[in-house]
């Protein structure tokens, strides 16, 4: 059963990619004519990018760098920094930048992938009839809108139907593949990775630009990593050798068999496979693996987006679970609206699944060169394997993936450079809200006092104690959050009990239990709660108050009241950082998700305290 589920979740990326990938070969920018040895050089070039990228590359390497249970590149990216207690890791910025920027490149992938697949799917139309040419855009259009739409209500409804839905959409592609294949056997001989060799000597330059076309079928391998902690990896390896993998291996052979017969096929290679009678159902069907495809990118979206947020490099933002049993079933509505108008934006700007194949392969390269680079370091440090054994699989790997960014590079101008600026203005995005984080943090401790001092400052002279519990809030588990002190200056009373409350996020996808929360009893009714949460998990308040009371922390909801701290950011000519990045962080610390909302808090035990802070 979760190998069916890898099939409808897993693969919907990787599994549409028949229905443009070979055709840009050979009608797209850089595509080469489709005679006979064209044909089986480009054909040996999928198949064994198929077979090294994702069988080997990631299915037998890259998915055993788990951490503990999760995959994804910022899970790649958090277990490489991981070191032993009191050792540095000298890389660690470079780490983070790799991991942070790859991070954003699946940004683009998820704006490229739902506009590209559901364009391809819809063209077929124009295929049966050029009545429908005309209506591919605005039919594409109200598929992706109705997509975008219905993610409120979670994928857990709809999910049951992705698996089967996507084992008959592999199994017709065998079926399709087969079909032709049986017209023209002599097609098998392109397995041989000779075909590849000589279709580069034959077309030099030329030919090393079709790797930017090539690259297409591996689009959504990163997907394979990403989703390991939902599936597993055995589920995720047996769904891509048994029914994936053959299945693609088939279709692509048939396509070239159809070429090798009549080489006009090439304008679109993938439905002239099909006999006039099934061509519609097919188009519906290919729509329907389309929107499957698109899905899987736009919820592997929202838990980046999540992770990012719990790891410090993003604001806090409305998260809404979708699903009383899978937590990783999470519906960002903010981030739906943007992606919903970039998608729209690349389709009336790009008009077609052709122009928009110029687009997409520049991210995903650039992003399974940073895999590689991080997992050599997870190997070498996490893992303790010798250079020896890990540098040369690091670098058949690297140098794959430098191969096809290479051919990728020549389409920035064509429409690759939209998802590069798309990444770079993400990536500043989080590393701005990083910094101005950790410089915030660092100026609200340095006007700070440390607890012991409050405490012998009471003397022969403490505050009025009044009935209840009062709970602070603070990101500094050590020194005296900003909100008490305000409280004590203006109000001048101090409540009978004092939870001093910190969360922290840890570089690991998910806390056990046990280790969720720490109380600490402290002097004069004080008491210190830290609470630890993965990157994969929200934190919650009613979730922490359940805890504290099981060890023994007793208090009365409707009597304690929760302070906050609410910071307004001043300019300073001494600034931290860049003026503009002053104004960008400010801006997204006002459009912020209030931390009431986001650690669900009840709303009318809240009490505010301002105070003004220069940056």
């Amino acid at each position: 059963m979760l190998a069916l589920g890898a099939v409808g979740i897993v693969y919907g990326d990787i599994g549409t990619s028949p229905l443009y990938a070979l055709r840009e070969c050979f009608t797209g920018t850089h595509g080469v004519t489709p005679t006979p040895a064209n044909v089986l050089g480009v054909l040996s070039l999928i198949v064994w990018s198929l077979i090294i990228i994702v069988s080997v590359k990631y299915l037998i390497f890259v998915m055993r760098a788990d951490n503990r249970g999760e995959g994804g590149i910022l899970a790649l990216m958090a277990l490489a920094m991981q070191r032993p207690r009191g050792q540095s890791h000298r890389a660690r910025p470079l780490l983070i930048t790799l991991g942070l920027f790859g991070a954003a490149l699946i940004y683009g992938d998820g704006v490229i992938t739902p506009a590209i697949s559901v364009l391809s799917a819809v063209e077929g139309l124009s295929v049966a009839t050029p009545v429908f040419e005309p209506y591919v855009i605005p039919i594409s259009l109200v598929i992706l809108a109705l997509l975008f739409l219905v993610q409120r209500k979670g994928t857990a409804g709809i999910g049951a139907v992705f698996g089967p839905l996507m084992c008959v959409w592999f199994l017709v592609l065998a079926v399709l593949g087969v079909k032709e294949l049986i017209h023209n056997p002599a097609v098998l001989w392109s397995l041989s990775p000779v075909h590849a060799v000589t279709f580069f000597m034959d077309n030099g330059w030329h030919g090393f630009l079709v790797l930017g076309a090539v690259i297409l079928v591996v689009t959504g391998g990163e997907a394979l990593y990403a989703d390991m902690g939902h599936f597993g990896a055995g589920p995720i390896r047996r769904a891509w050798f048994m029914l994936v993998l053959p299945s693609l291996v088939l279709n692509y052979l048939g396509q070239g068999a159809l070429l090798l017969r009549h080489a006009e096929a090439a304008r679109n290679p993938f439905f002239l496979l099909a006999p006039d009678w099934a061509l519609y159902p097919l188009v519906a069907l290919s729509t329907a693996a389309a929107v499957i495809a698109s899905q899987a990118l736009i919820s592997g979206s929202f838990s980046t987006t999540r992770q990012a947020m719990q790891l410090g490099y993003c604001p806090r933002m409305e998260v809404v679970h979708t699903s009383a049993e899978e937590m990783g079933q999470i519906y960002l509505p903010g981030l739906n609206s943007a992606l919903l108008v970039g998608v729209v934006a690349l389709v009336l700007g790009f008009g077609s699944s052709s122009r928009l194949a110029a687009a997409y392969g520049i991210a995903v390269t650039t992003t399974m060169g940073i895999t590689t680079m991080l997992a050599y370091v997870v190997a070498r440090e996490r893992w303790g394997v010798r250079r020896a054994v890990a540098l040369p699989i690091a670098g058949l790997f690297m140098l794959v993936d430098l191969a096809f960014f290479g051919a990728n590079a020549t389409k920035i101008v064509d429409g690759g450079w939209f998802p590069l600026l798309l990444a770079v203005c993400i990536f500043t995005l989080m590393t701005t809200w990083k910094r101005g984080r950790d410089i915030l943090a660092a100026k609200l401790r340095a006007s700070s006092i440390s607890l012991k001092d409050l405490l012998g400052s009471f003397g022969d002279h403490p505050p009025v104690r009044v009935p209840g519990t009062a709970i602070f809030m603070t990101g500094n588990p050590e020194g005296t959050p900003p909100a008490l002190l305000h409280n004590l200056k203006h109000n001048k009373v101090l409540h009978e009990q004092v939870v001093l409350l910190t969360i922290i996020s840890e570089e690991i996808p998910h806390v056990v239990g046990a280790e969720r929360v720490e109380v600490e009893p402290l002097e004069q009714g004080f008491v210190r709660v830290i609470a630890r949460y993965g990157f994969m998990e929200n934190p919650s308040i009613p979730d922490i108050l359940k805890r504290c009371r099981e060890k023994g922390l007793q208090f009365q909801l409707m009597g304690t009241s929760f302070f906050l701290g609410r910071e307004t950011l001043i300019p300073t000519k001494k600034r931290a950082m860049a003026g503009w990045r002053e104004a960008l962080f400010s801006w997204m610390s006002r459009n912020a998700r209030s931390a009431t909302a986001y650690f669900r808090i009840p709303p009318n035990r809240v009490v505010e305290l301002g105070s003004q802070v220069e940056l």
